[in-house]
């Protein structure tokens, strides 16, 4: 990639994530959505990166915002939340662009629920981070820079 193209890197919040701060604290945080994407939008400034947000709770409107991100971005930073673990249709779709994608969880999936430590979109991702809090989308936007290059 050229020096001179900024990066550009969207981040794509799955379902229930819109109710981070009041959602389990003991083990989301207390942190909102809006305070995370603060944090991630503040990190993305010192680095020159520009980024766009997005929530949704529909599988669909996921869909659609991975399918219509190609050539608009340098990457996807995806927490696909509860679909990680059954949403065949979001591992098409990122599977169809031509972006690295990183998958990040804000806990640890592979030390909860049997059912979350199976992901379906992993496979088709260039990485996966989770564990870290909002560090995981940090540490997701500094992978994807450095694929890059």
């Amino acid at each position: 990639m050229k020096k001179n193209k900024k990066l550009k890197i969207l981040i794509i919040h799955g379902p229930n994530l819109n109710m981070l701060g009041k959602r389990e604290p003991e083990l989301y945080g207390s942190l909102t959505l809006k305070q995370i994407n603060k944090k991630i939008k503040n990190f993305a400034g010192v680095k020159s990166i520009k980024v766009k947000t997005f929530q949704s709770n529909h599988e669909g409107k996921l869909i659609d915002c991975i399918q219509t991100a190609d050539k608009k971005y340098t990457g996807i930073i995806i927490n696909p939340g509860a679909y990680t673990h059954y949403s065949f249709a979001i591992r098409d779709a990122i599977a169809a662009v031509s972006l690295p994608v990183v998958e990040v969880h804000l806990t640890d999936i592979h030390n909860r629920e049997d059912f979350r430590k199976i992901s379906v979109t992993a496979p088709v991702c260039l990485d996966q981070i989770s564990g870290l809090g909002v560090d995981s989308y940090i540490k997701g936007m500094e992978r994807i820079v450095e694929y890059v290059g």
